[in-house]
C-alpha cells in the first residue's frame, strides 16, 4: 500500500475544502479524497518510473 505524507494530505484536503466553498461538517470527506488522490498520483508515478531502466 502506498503511504502518503500527512502534511501533503492536510494541504490537499484544505485546498479541496477551499475549492468546494469551505463547507462545514465535511472534514472527513475532504481528508479521504485528498488521501485517495495523493495515493493515486504516487502509484501512477511509481508505475511510470518503474518502466524506465
Amino acid at each position: 500500500m502506498t503511504q502518503v505524507d500527512l502534511d501533503d494530505v492536510r494541504a490537499r484536503a484544505y485546498k479541496l475544502w477551499e475549492e468546494a466553498g469551505k463547507p462545514e461538517g465535511r472534514i472527513d470527506e475532504f481528508w479521504y479524497e485528498a488521501e485517495r488522490r495523493l495515493k493515486e498520483e504516487s502509484l501512477s508515478h511509481e508505475l511510470k518510473t518503474s518502466d524506465n531502466p
